[in-house]
């Protein structure tokens, strides 16, 4: 009775022991053999696995830059620091983009706008733009308040404050989370250095922005004809601004009636 219980487990030991020697052989005879470049590379980053850089996380953004399907520099999180170390291990010019940095295109608070009916559902910006007409504000273009962006930021760097998202820029490493996050597309990665901003995405007329937030966009063109550089056009109702036109002068910001486009005087 023992011997038939024992032959059955000598037998299973030995294939175990052929089986993981055969497996220990095949791991070395086709290994794929590491960049040295990879260890140095991966060491210089933060860790964060944002997703920022465009990969699934750090270890697969140093293989890519190991491997030349990447450039230094894609980090949000190390930043210039970074940028330059992986540079040196290359061998190669340090090329830097312009830091970025989210920001929330809607100034709907409370106070400014309402909500059409109470919601009880799942505290989800996603859940809650499923509704007919997008949720319960009533901008159907306005920021839904329920922080889902605020649950996906690594950094603590966005909060709801009065029923709208705010991003708190010291601390945001644009990794653009909150981006892909928001249902109404209301968030976008922008040039850290942008001195006008417009804080509103309704597209529709003036009257019916107006009925809806008293924040919003009524497409009054005061902005336009303000700016001397010519650098904003009306397009599909809202102002569009450009950059390398605009010379930050805020004379725009100063004669919109509704503040919707706002001026950073100074650095976050």
């Amino acid at each position: 009775m023992i011997i038939q219980i024992l032959i059955p487990l000598v037998i299973l030991g030995v294939l175990g022991v052929i089986f993981g020697s055969l497996l220990g052989f095949a791991s070395k005879k086709f290994a794929v053999p590491e960049d040295p470049l990879f260890p140095k590379l991966r060491d210089v980053l933060p860790g964060a696995n944002c997703g920022g850089c465009g990969f699934a996380g750090c270890d697969a953004y140093a293989r890519a830059v190991a491997s030349g399907e990447a450039q230094p520099g894609k980090c949000p999180v190390g930043g210039s620091a970074c940028t330059q170390a992986m540079s040196t291990i290359l061998g190669v010019e340090t090329v830097q983009e312009a830091p970025q940095v989210a920001f929330v295109h809607c100034s709907g608070t409370c106070e400014a706008t309402s909500d059409r009916f109470q919601y009880h559902g799942v505290l989800s910006c996603r859940e809650a733009a499923m509704l007919p007409g997008g949720g319960q504000k009533a901008c159907a273009y306005g920021c839904l308040g329920f922080g889902s962006c605020e649950q996906v930021c690594p950094f603590d760097a966005i909060h709801v404050i009065q029923g709208v998202a705010v991003v708190d820029e010291a601390n945001c490493k644009a990794c653009g989370r909150c981006v892909k996050e928001c249902p109404k597309h209301l968030i976008s990665l922008i040039p850290k250095d942008t001195k006008v901003r417009l804080a509103c995405a309704n597209a529709e007329r003036g009257k019916d922005v107006k009925m809806v937030c008293e924040a919003g966009c009524i497409a009054c063109g005061l902005c336009v004809r303000s700016c001397e550089a010519k650098a904003i056009q009306m397009v599909n109702n809202l102002p569009k601004i450009d950059a390398a036109l605009c010379t930050g002068c805020g004379a725009c910001a100063e004669k919109c009636p509704v503040s919707a486009l706002h001026r950073v005087t100074q650095e976050a």
